[in-house]
């Protein structure tokens, strides 16, 4: 029997789940974009940026899950997560070449409050609130949450693209900034009421990392092969999406010809999420694996078409495809993960999964990717300089990605039969 939700838990996980989703959109989609017209124009820094990002995203998740398994709370790490996230976000306004000497200093600035806030991000979000989620629910209700919380990220870029966008349009960097600082701060100070209390039932753990050191040993991983199995298809799924994704906009611009792509961005967008979250309530009904086995199909069809269509409509089509089939697929996968992750380690686990769905795709995907695109021989110049550009093949890789991935998931649906 399914266990209820209530609306006070509800409230928590979309005003948490939204907000952090917010300050992740931030920093993904415009700090680049900061960084390089109002700092310094090169793009080295661009890539130092992001690189120590990811690495300090994924240590923090680590070192800070397992602080919060040793102390037994999760509820102190977000909310005051949440204040020091929205004090950092919004301290990149006042971040200008007049406040340093030099555009370099400027630009270290930056890169530097960067890992600042992601530290802070990581903490109260990927470490502590993922933790809680898992906490607060059970295998009755995580595909319907799940479905929710991988929405959110969507809705919030239309929020930003919608809203936002315009501020940075015009160069009101400082003001950008800080509204969405605002809304880290006031998350973090009404979790402090909203949030419930943490489970009496949370074991504090005194030999986190050596319990978590114990989860990689061969006999465990054999006494527990779903868990792993669930960790490899995060892998699979997240990877397969990052191949095409950070070339997407470009393939759309400078393949396809379409510089109008607003319209197609929020169709895309919200019948993704809308898709998302009536596929998560289906998952709990009908089962997680299967439901992600049907969702990772018909993002593979999606890849498909859009490795064959040219046409406005019909790539808009085939883009929701897959867009549902990624969100669908990856929520169901990683709601079967919540279901294995180990009840005493909790937060510690949130480390591992980060490794398997963000640091290892980030790098794998868009290798590939680039080594597709670089093979395809198509360039376009611009200001003198000779620029790659993306051909369907990024889709067709994408796609091939799917394969080994729905076998592991036939073999999961086994080895639930056998439990």
């Amino acid at each position: 029997m399914q266990r209820k939700i209530s609306s006070r838990l509800w409230i928590s996980f979309i005003l948490i789940g939204l907000s952090g989703q917010l300050a992740w959109s931030i920093e993904n989609m415009y700090l680049n974009v900061f960084l390089y017209n109002t700092i310094i124009p090169d793009t080295s820094y661009i890539a130092l940026m992001v690189s120590l990002s990811a690495i300090t995203a994924t240590l923090t998740t680590f070192i800070m899950g397992i602080v919060s398994d040793k102390i037994g709370r999760r509820k102190p790490l977000i909310s005051f997560g949440y204040i020091l996230w929205g004090l950092s976000t919004a301290a990149f306004g006042i971040v200008s070449n007049n406040v340093f000497k030099t555009a370099v200093h400027a630009a270290s600035a930056v890169v530097a409050l960067d890992c600042l806030m992601t530290f802070f991000g990581s903490t109260a979000n990927d470490a502590a609130f993922n933790a809680y989620v898992t906490d607060q629910s059970d295998e009755t209700n995580r595909g319907k949450i799940e479905g929710v919380l991988s929405s959110l990220s969507l809705i919030s870029m239309l929020i930003i693209f919608g809203l936002f966008d315009g501020l940075t349009q015009k160069g009101e960097w400082k003001k950008f900034f800080a509204i969405f600082g605002l809304i880290n701060i006031f998350t973090g100070l009404i979790s402090l009421f909203l949030l419930k209390e943490d489970k009496k039932e949370i074991k504090k753990e005194k030999d986190v990392l050596k319990n978590l050191i114990s989860l990689l040993s061969i006999k465990e991983i054999k006494a527990n092969k779903i868990r792993y199995l669930d960790l490899i298809n995060l892998l699979f799924i997240a990877t397969s999406f990052q191949v095409f994704l950070p070339y997407l906009i470009i393939y759309i611009q400078e393949y396809l010809h379409f510089y109008d792509y607003a319209l197609m961005l929020a169709i895309v967008l919200t019948g993704a999420s809308i898709i998302s979250i009536i596929v998560g309530r289906l998952a709990d009904k009908k089962g997680k694996s299967i439901t992600a086995l049907y969702s990772i199909v018909v993002m593979f069809i999606g890849l498909i078409l859009m490795f064959i269509f040219r046409l406005y409509i019909s790539c808009t089509i085939a883009a929701l495809l897959v867009m549902a089939g990624y969100l669908s697929a990856f929520s169901t996968i990683n709601a079967n993960l919540r279901d294995t992750t180990p009840n005493n380690l909790t937060g510690s686990f949130q480390g591992v999964r980060m490794i398997f769905s963000v640091a290892l795709p980030m790098i794998i995907g868009p290798m590939i990717g680039n080594n597709v695109i670089k093979n395809s021989g198509r360039t376009y110049t611009e200001l003198g300089v000779i620029k790659d550009v993306p051909t369907p093949m990024i889709f067709l890789s994408a796609a091939l990605i799917l394969i080994p991935l729905s076998v592991l998931i036939i073999i999961r649906l086994k080895e639930e039969k056998k439990c």
